[in-house]
């Protein structure tokens, strides 16, 4: 997916919410705008958003010398999905349809995104599980899914951020395990799942689980490790989550399913859907 122009905004929204997350000097916040501004003047749009994304948190990073700015939030997150573990499995334990249901969850699970909002909180993770539950999804779409899984030998399943991973881990259970590698990030960026939190939230003992080795915010193949290329042209199927992974990989052939809820406008227009709606498109 190539960046818009309305994604510049975005990228000036992030930058802001993350330095004053650390400080509250304004010569700093000042000091980064400007060079997101500069990097913006002069970046490649046929390039997909997370490579600004990748960009900007760089810069919040270096410029508050913390190498991983979003640690508190993202034990915070894991923690409030671990809690709602339990809740979770019930509500696939009492479905009809436990395949569908534990899709559903690992959808709104994706709502606890701090690149696209600076406030997520528990009335905000309860109601897109809520809602999940009951909003339509295509039902080809989920039936392909099922269907493709099951003739899959080899899965990757692409993690998003933390605390999200916990409902991916919900739906995880309800597949064939030893078929799946679970892959997350290679470095801090954003509150995106590293490995430190697939061992927290217990995916590090049901599957095996791997990092893309770059920090850029969904998966841009060309920056990540050869360890993670070679899995990923080995494998089946991918299931990847969240926008970030779909804004870099929607043009890529190869047989992905993407599973994310649409949280801005420029997503919306690019997947055909609506603001809020719960994708499972396969490409």
């Amino acid at each position: 997916m190539k960046t818009s122009i309305d994604c510049i905004p975005c990228f000036i929204r992030q930058a802001l919410d993350g330095i004053r997350m650390l400080t509250d000097d304004q010569a700093v916040h000042e000091a980064v705008v400007r060079e997101v501004l500069s990097r913006t003047s002069t970046m490649d749009f046929s390039q997909p958003p997370p490579k600004m994304g990748q960009i900007i948190h760089q810069l919040i990073r270096n410029a508050s010398d913390n190498q991983d700015p979003y640690r508190e939030i993202k034990n915070n997150c894991n923690q409030l999905a671990l809690k709602l573990y339990p809740e979770l499995k019930t509500c696939v334990d009492r479905s009809p349809d436990r395949f569908e249901t534990a899709v559903r969850l690992a959808i709104a699970g994706n709502i606890i995104d701090f690149g696209t909002s600076s406030q997520v909180d528990d009335d905000t993770i309860h109601m897109s599980i809520d809602c999940a539950l009951v909003q339509p999804v295509d039902k080809l779409a989920v039936e392909k899914l099922r269907n493709e899984i099951e003739r899959a030998e080899k899965i990757l399943y692409l993690g998003d951020n933390s605390g999200e991973i916990v409902f991916d881990r919900v739906f995880i259970e309800e597949l064939p395990r030893e078929k799946i590698t679970f892959a997350v990030r290679g470095a801090p960026t954003i509150n995106d799942a590293t490995r430190e939190d697939a061992k927290k939230t217990g995916l590090t003992s049901l599957v095996t689980v791997i990092d893309n080795g770059t920090d850029v915010p969904g998966t841009v193949l060309e920056s990540c490790s050869g360890e993670f290329r070679k899995v990923f042209d080995s494998t089946d199927l991918v299931i990847a989550k969240g926008q970030g992974n779909y804004e870099t990989l929607n043009d890529v052939e190869k047989n992905i399913f993407f599973l994310f809820k649409v949280k801005c406008p420029v997503v919306a227009k690019d997947s055909g859907c609506a603001v809020g709606d719960l994708v499972i498109e396969s490409n």
